[in-house]
């Protein structure tokens, strides 16, 4: 098959989209798949193709929201770069200008399309209205995704999560495939992590021996609720209990999370790396003994898979919609408040090494399926029963009118 893989952001970039979309990548061109990458880049002023990537002329979005690049969603360029490449199935990832003229392309190309959506955009509203705008905002982004949800053949998510939210969100009554997400499990492996790497990272930290590390990775958006954590730690952790919590990451939530830790009278028992690059992370990782995350908004966290990948066992607050990614004592635990969370952390740091050591290979099993390869695998079920379903490519859902009316008119000068 011959397949385009629509994302806004991608390498160098580096966040939850640009992981999945990279081994998605990976895992089809190890089929033998032939697969062209569509992104934005505010460094160029034209199209351009290399190493199987085309890069479309952007502009740089501010810091505070994500510092995208985004392009422009009707370009007759690109269109004509993904007619030469005769793509067999479009594959959306993004919901900005470059997912928007996937939508349009897959439509004047009568080529399937799938779409994947990644993001719970109800938990970023605030990050381009203002809070009286809040409840407008939200129910226009719902029908903005409904435009993608309805124009997709297929529809992917990475948790049950993405079901509830195409259907009674946007209202539109399809059936969301769900695909976990992958994890570079050889490049979070322990085994590529020395004890030296770790007595390192203590050391530039200043973390004891004796001390229990949990860890949370993630950019630093209110989204991610890491002021929720420090509510929690504050509340029931002590420096006598030997716990050590490590938030890594940037975002612009940063500073106000700083100054809660001083607030809260918890310098002792908090460390902040800050920014961390990706190829760089897996010593900061491995070097933790649990991983913790008070976050709602994320559907099937990467950064909490990584840790899987480690041997961290996850300690995640309770989300309904997400209960089934945690299986207690198996790859983690659950907690509801500040107390059950306090419990879970002491309960890892007195385990046994020999029941850590057990604990730690059974969450490595839990992700052992989340590769590349499996995820290439899952995705190309659902582009066979597209292609194999013999769905008339001329059948496409609505576009909306405006967008389908410029991209007509794109085609009509080409």
């Amino acid at each position: 098959m011959r397949i385009a893989l629509f994302t806004e952001t991608y390498l160098p970039h580096i966040n939850g989209v640009v992981t999945h979309v990279k081994a998605l990548r990976d895992g089809l061109t190890a089929m033998g798949h032939t697969v062209l990458v569509v992104t934005a880049d505010s460094k160029t002023r034209k199209h351009y193709i290399k190493n199987d990537v085309l890069y479309c002329p952007a502009y740089k979005a501010s810091k505070r929201f994500y510092g995208f690049d985004l392009a422009m969603p009707v370009s007759r360029t690109r269109l004509r770069f993904l007619r030469d490449f005769h793509p067999d199935i479009i594959h959306v990832h993004n919901e900005f200008g470059i997912g928007l003229s996937g939508v349009g392309i897959a439509k004047l190309l009568r080529v399937p399309l799938v779409y994947t959506l990644h993001t719970m955009y109800d938990e970023y509203i605030y990050y381009v209205a203002p809070a009286p705008l809040v409840g407008m905002a939200t129910r226009i982004s719902h029908r903005y995704i409904r435009i993608f949800a309805k124009s997709a053949n297929e529809v992917t998510g990475p948790s049950l999560k993405c079901q509830a939210y195409i259907q009674g969100e946007t209202g539109v009554d399809k059936e969301v495939n769900v695909i976990p997400n992958p994890v570079e499990l050889d490049a979070f492996s322990p085994d590529r992590v020395t004890e030296e790497d770790k007595r390192a990272f203590r050391e530039k930290y200043g973390i004891r021996p004796e001390e229990t590390i949990a860890v949370f990775v993630g950019r630093l958006g209110r989204e991610k609720s890491a002021d929720v954590l420090l509510d929690y730690w504050a509340q029931e952790i002590v420096p006598e209990d030997r716990l050590r919590l490590v938030i890594i990451g940037e975002g612009p939530e940063l500073l106000n999370l700083q100054e809660q830790v001083k607030r809260l009278g918890i310098q002792e028992t908090v460390v902040f790396t800050g920014r961390v690059e990706h190829e760089a992370l897996p010593p900061y990782v491995a070097s933790g003994d649990i991983y913790v995350t008070a976050s709602l908004s994320d559907t099937n966290s990467i950064s909490m898979l990584e840790g899987m990948a480690a041997g961290l066992p996850v300690l995640q607050r309770y989300d309904e919609l997400n209960k089934d990614q945690i299986r207690e004592g198996v790859n983690g635990f659950v907690f509801h408040n500040a107390k059950e969370m306090a419990s879970e952390l002491r309960r890892v740091r007195d385990m046994s090494e020999r029941d850590l050591r057990v604990l730690k290979t059974s969450v490595r099993q839990s992700v052992r399926n989340s590769g590349a390869q499996n995820l290439a695998n899952y995705v190309c079920d659902v582009y066979n029963r597209i292609l194999g379903g013999g769905e008339a490519l001329d059948s496409f859902p609505h576009v909306e009118k405006s967008f389908q009316h410029r991209l007509w008119k794109v085609r009509r000068r080409k």
